[in-house]
């Protein structure tokens, strides 16, 4: 029988998306393992919840039970479901990466886990039963630097002659409105550098981007601040090799893959000191972390690198050995793959 199941039960390709099908993509070869819910890409076509119950009603040879590896609400509440009502063999690992007090149901789902991952010290301070940190890796051969980067840059498609990015959902929390500030200033004094807001905004955040548009327009920008929306999972990586910086300015953010993946992809990155980007940055040697609201921080520490070649050069080649050396995808299945065998040991 099936001794893994990991969930992933949102249509939308988010960040833990991200995150889990790059851990499943290292654990194929590793377990005898279903995806359940949604497809991920480069992973097992997935099973259903229904199939996922039956691939672990009995338990797995040579293992005293099944693990359902969740990370979501949603997901929790269909392992719990399983194991406490069901009566399956299986026990639940959760990965948590916030870094501030969940609300009451999340909090009491959390409580029912039989194992927690924190993605960080700091994460693990806000929740109960964790077994392991283990950060989030990249996949450092899917995320690799260009050959050439001006030629990937024109390969994306997009005007100019160097591009740089912030990625995520276009919100207040996610710092879009701090990247519009900056780039407003910044691009003038920079010409053919454009700027792209990877990501898209939900209804609730439709108005928030029309004014962000509205004002890029006014000062006659909309040509060079680009709201692309999401960009495909498999279309990434070759974008990423074309940047020339990665920007993100979150007012909250838990982990934060993107400085991570820009970092594999030889891209250096500027972000506000949330998630885990201050660890990333190697005290400025892979990426530089400037202050909250302070727009003049931002564009200095841009233009530092992107007109100082030199500089740039080492914080480019920094940034990829950091992401081969202590920030891979198989480090984060090691200490995954920990968790597991100390759980199956314990029983």
């Amino acid at each position: 029988m099936t001794e893994l199941i990991v969930t992933n039960f949102n249509r939308n390709f988010t960040g833990v998306s991200a995150t889990a099908a790059g851990v499943v993509r290292q654990q194929i070869d590793r377990y005898d393992m279903a995806l359940a819910g949604v497809a991920l890409p480069g992973c097992p076509d997935p099973v259903t919840t229904a199939q996922a119950r039956a691939l672990t009603r009995q338990p797995p040879q040579r293992r005293p039970f099944a693990i359902w590896h969740v990370r979501r609400n949603t997901e929790m509440r269909a392992a719990i479901w399983a194991r406490d009502v069901l009566r399956l063999p299986i026990r639940i690992v959760f990965t948590s990466a916030a870094i501030r007090r969940h609300s009451a149901f999340p909090r009491w789902l959390i409580s029912r886990m039989d194992a927690v991952i924190a993605t960080t010290e700091a994460a693990a301070g806000f929740v109960p039963h964790v077994r392991g940190v283990v950060p989030h890796g990249v996949d450092t051969e899917r995320f690799s630097p260009a050959g050439d980067r001006a030629a990937a840059w024109a390969a994306t498609g997009y005007p100019g002659t160097r591009g740089i990015a912030t990625i995520g959902r276009i919100r207040p929390e996610k710092g879009s409105d701090r990247f519009v500030e900056a780039m407003l200033r910044f691009l003038p004094e920079n010409p053919g550098v454009t700027a792209l807001l990877i990501g898209r905004a939900g209804r609730a955040h439709q108005p928030f981007q029309e004014e962000l548009q509205a004002r890029i327009s006014a000062e006659g920008l909309a040509d060079r601040v680009l709201f692309p929306g999401e960009i495909a999972p498999d279309a990434l990586p070759a974008l990423m090799r074309g940047l020339s910086a990665v920007v993100q300015l979150p007012r909250y953010e838990g982990y934060g893959m993107a400085p991570l993946e820009g970092m594999a992809s030889g891209v250096p990155f500027v972000a506000t000191d949330q998630g885990y980007y201050r660890s990333f940055s190697g005290q400025g040697q892979a990426g530089a972390i400037v202050p909250e609201d302070d727009p003049d921080a931002t564009i200095a520490a841009l233009s530092d690198l992107l007109n100082t070649p030199d500089r740039f050069r080492k914080m480019a080649q920094s940034a990829r050995d950091a992401a081969t050396t202590h920030f891979s995808i198989a480090s984060e299945a090691d200490g995954i793959d920990a968790v597991y065998q100390a759980l199956w040991q314990s029983q």
